[in-house]
Parts: structure tokens; sequence; C-alpha cells
């Protein structure tokens, strides 16, 4: 999938060029089987056609100076001052890089876990070794392109470069502190406002970087009252509509998932329970939330402590909790430890089983 000049009749390589849709697209029948575990899905399904977008990745990119980038690259509708020009075409910007990490690394995964193309992941191995790498400004934000180019609009509604914290996996504070430090602070230079899509994806920028309150201002931004007669953008209208004439739907979802982010994570391989919890939901009760692995988790917390709750495998794949909560855990034998902050425990889980949380308590 993707978007060319011809196709549209004309236009600004801005908007009309732009290669990676396959790509991230792909993303998707991964994370329905990340979600689901379904390895019939995954091997006749899913991994063919992700594994042809790898290979159309393959042959994009080409090699500079050791490196493997795209060119010609652009960020989606964003430009930067170029020789007192406004350019929007570049190589290797970082969105274009950090989809197909993000692919790279799910196709190596894939095949790994169907037992097939041991080879080309190998191969996929190496080219992720080689991937231009993610570069840090000179006011400590992320860059958005391969060189730290001043932005024409320092205030734009995407946030495309942002793409390794959400929706992708290559940036998190648990796992790359330092271009998560990075990442919050293009979130600060760029702003909160927005269309309802882009706040939607803020929410969940704001959730993956572990900051809750700052998430639930911006859910209640969104919030914002509209009639359909003000042409507004960024809020909802009476019938719970995204506000961006005449709506944005994925403003509606996007917000949705960034309250679920809130609350559950599993991006990494675990269930982080209450990761970016706001002060105003200090106590709570949520059910049926699906984390990947096919668990699905079940909380009751008070004063931001849980108090109990329930963790069901659909699978009996192996669990991991992360959690700011001492826990006890009946039904398993746990191995448990300590991450900073976090209290960690593993377990093995049965099919159907059903794991009881409280807090602990010497």
């Amino acid at each position: 999938m993707s978007t060319a000049v011809g196709d549209l009749g004309g236009g600004d390589p801005l908007w009309a060029n732009w290669y990676m849709g396959g790509a991230w697209l792909s993303q998707h029948l991964w994370e329905h089987y990340a979600f689901t575990r379904d390895k019939k899905f995954l091997k006749e399904r899913a991994y063919p056609i992700m594994k042809d977008a790898a290979l159309f990745c393959v042959d994009w990119l080409i090699e500079r100076d050791g490196y493997l980038i795209t060119s010609p690259s652009t960020t989606p509708e964003n430009v930067f001052w170029y020789k007192g020009k406004q350019v929007s075409v570049s190589e290797a910007t970082t969105m274009d890089m950090a989809i197909i990490r993000d692919l790279f690394t799910n196709v190596i995964e894939a095949a790994y876990t169907i037992a097939e193309d041991r080879k080309f992941a190998n191969q996929l191995s190496q080219k992720l070794a080689k991937l231009y790498p993610y570069r840090i400004g000179k006011n400590g934000q992320l860059q958005e392109w391969t060189e730290d180019y001043e932005e024409v609009d320092p205030h734009h509604r995407h946030l495309s470069h942002l793409f390794g914290l959400h929706p992708g996996r290559s940036i998190s504070p648990l796992t790359t502190p330092e271009l998560a430090k990075a990442a919050e602070k293009t979130f600060e230079l760029r702003g909160d406002e927005g269309t309802g899509w882009s706040k939607g994806w803020k929410i969940n920028f704001a959730a993956r970087l572990l900051d809750g309150d700052h998430a639930y201002k911006m859910i209640r931004e969104i919030l914002k009252y509209c009639e359909p007669k003000d042409q507004g953008a960024g809020g909802t209208y009476p019938n719970f509509f995204d506000a961006h004439p005449p709506f944005q739907i994925d403003g509606n979802f996007g917000a949705t998932a960034g309250n679920i982010e809130m609350l559950l994570q599993s991006h990494l391989n675990e269930l982080h329970l209450l990761p970016a919890l706001p002060s105003t939901w200090s106590s709570g009760r949520v059910s049926g939330l699906k984390g990947r692995g096919n668990f699905e988790v079940d909380l009751t917390w008070k004063d931001k402590t849980i108090t109990n709750g329930k963790i069901t495998s659909f699978m009996g794949n192996h669990c991991r909790l992360r959690s700011l909560t001492p826990l006890a855990i009946e039904g398993a034998e746990v191995q448990s430890s300590h991450e900073g902050i976090y209290f960690i425990y593993s377990f093995k889980t049965e099919k159907g089983g059903e794991y009881h949380l409280s807090a602990y308590t010497n």
C-alpha cells in the first residue's frame, strides 16, 4: 500500500509520496497474532504478507556510510528549512526507519514462531542491525530527519517520528530510557494541540511514556464539547463523534486505545499493570482487558495500589507481570524480582487457568 504522484494525478511529495503503508499495515497482522497466539493464522495468512512487505523494504533500502537507509524519504505532511527553502524530501526519515525496524523485528519473531524461514530471519537480523539509528537533536528531541533540520512548523500536529514509541515498541522508558527521554522532549516541543486523530495518538504517547496525568489531560481535551456548526477540531460532537469536519473516527479509536494503554500495556512481552494511572483515577476497577499472549486482566485498586485482580490465560502461555504494587498470586508457582521501583512476577499458566492477585502483606 503506497501512494505516488501518478496515482493521484499529481501532488506535492509532502503528502503524495510515501512507501511504508504496506509495512505499517503488516504490523496489524502481527498484533492480531500477538493478542490471540493463533499460530494457524500467523503461518497461513499473516506471515506470507509480512514477509512480502519485508522483501519490499529489503529492496527499497540502500546502503550509505555503513547504514541501510530509505531514499527518497518523507515524513508525512511535515517540512523543514534547507538553504532558505521549505523542503519535504530527504533520506532515512525517522518514521521510515522506525516502521522498517518494527516490521523486521516482527517478521523475525514470526519466522521463529512458526519454525520456518530461519535463513530469511537471519538475513533480516543482519539488516536490522544496519538500519540507520535514531538520533537525538540539539534540543534533546528525537530527530525527525537524518539531520537536525529546523522545522517550518515547530508545533506541527504530526508526530510521525515517534512511531517507535507507539504503535511500535523500539522506544520505551523501560528499555531505552535515553530515547524515551528524547521522545518526551519531542512531545513537549510539539505541544498537546491537534486534530482528533493527532490528540488520540498523543494520548497513547503519554501513556507509553508512563505519564498518566498528561494522558488524562488530553483525554479531557478531546472530550471538549463542540457543536457541528463550530467547525472545530480536537473536541467531541454531541453524538460522541470526534470533532473535525465532518468527523475523524481515528480520534475516537485512538483515544479509546489510549485509555486502555493507561491501564494495561503488553507490547514488551509482559503485562504491565496500571502503567500510567492518573492521579484522578487513584481508585477504580476495570475488567476484561486483553493483553498480548491472550491473557485477560481484571483489576481493582485503591489509592493507586492494586487490592485484587485476576489473570485469565486462554492459551496457557508463560506470564510475566510488572507492578508497582507487591502482589500475592494464587494458583501458580511464582518467581519474583525487583527492577527499580517495579515488582516483577513470572509464572507458567495452564490453558483456561485463572490466577488471582491481591496486595502482598507480610
